[in-house]
C-alpha cells in the first residue's frame, strides 16, 4: 500500500472509523476533513439492498438540490426546433439545435454536461446512442431530460439538478455540494437527495433497502452515517 499524504492522514485522525455518525455531526465533520487547497466536492456513496441486474430493481432518478452544487455552471445542450428551441435559448441553454447538432455530436462533439431533447426529436437523438450513451448523456424521460418543458429542464440543470443511478454493486454515488458550503446547506442538499432515493425504492426489493451511507470529500477519508433516522422516517 502506498504512503498516505500528510493532509489525508490529518483528516483521518478526525474520524472514528468504527462509529456511525448522526447526519448533522457528519456534515460538520466532513468540512473539517477537507484539507486540500481547492474547493473539494462532498460526495455520498449509498449502499442499497437491490440487485441492478434485474430491471425491476433499478434505482434511478433526478433531483434539484436546494443549494445547487457550487463551482462552474453545467453546460447544457438541447435538441429542439422552432419555438421550443427559442424557449431553450431563453432559459440559458449553451447549445441548441436539431439535425445540425446531431451531425456535430456524430463527429465526436460532447462538450456539454447535460443533454435535453423534446420527445419529437428522440428519433433523431436515438441514433447518437453510441456517442451519448457511454458518457451518460443520453436524454431520458425518467430523469426529466426528454420533455416538452425545455425551459424548465434547462433552468433546473443550471440550478444544480443531479441525476442518480444505482451501479452494478448496488451503490449510488452522488455529489451534494462543495466543502466551502455551510454544513447546514450540505445537509439540506443531502436530505433532498435521500428523499428521492427512498421514494425510488423498487416494490420488488426485499430485506434492508438502505444498507449504509459513506460521506467524503474528493480527497478525504470516508465518514459512515447512522441511517436509522432516514429509514425510520420512510417506514
Amino acid at each position: 500500500m502506498g504512503k498516505l499524504g500528510k493532509k489525508y492522514e490529518a483528516g483521518l485522525k478526525l474520524v472514528d472509523r468504527t462509529k456511525r455518525y448522526p447526519i448533522g455531526e457528519a456534515f460538520g465533520l466532513v468540512k473539517q476533513t477537507a484539507k486540500k487547497k481547492f474547493d473539494e466536492t462532498v460526495d455520498v456513496a449509498i449502499n442499497l439492498g437491490v440487485d441492478p441486474k434485474h430491471a425491476d430493481q433499478m434505482v434511478r432518478g433526478a433531483v434539484v438540490l436546494p443549494h445547487g452544487l457550487g463551482g462552474q455552471a453545467k453546460k447544457v445542450a438541447v435538441f429542439a426546433k422552432g419555438e421550443k428551441a427559442k424557449e431553450a435559448e431563453a432559459a440559458g441553454a449553451d447549445i441548441v439545435g436539431a439535425e445540425d447538432l446531431m451531425a456535430k455530436v456524430n463527429e465526436g462533439f460532447t462538450d456539454f454536461d447535460v443533454c435535453i431533447a423534446t420527445p419529437d426529436l428522440m428519433g433523431l437523438v436515438g441514433r447518437l446512442g453510441k456517442v451519448l450513451g457511454p458518457r451518460g448523456l443520453m436524454p431520458n424521460p425518467k430523469v426529466g431530460t426528454v420533455t416538452n418543458d425545455v425551459g424548465r429542464a434547462v433552468r433546473e440543470a443550471k440550478a444544480g439538478k443531479i441525476e442518480f443511478r444505482v451501479e452494478k454493486a448496488g451503490i449510488v454515488h452522488a455529489p451534494v455540494g462543495k466543502a466551502s458550503f455551510e454544513a447546514k446547506k450540505l445537509e439540506e442538499n443531502f436530505t433532498a437527495l435521500m428523499e428521492n432515493i427512498m421514494k425510488a425504492k423498487p416494490a420488488t426489493a426485499k430485506g434492508v433497502y438502505l444498507k449504509g451511507i459513506t460521506l467524503s470529500t474528493t480527497m478525504g477519508p470516508g465518514i459512515k452515517l447512522d441511517t436509522s433516522a432516514i429509514t425510520a422516517a420512510h417506514e
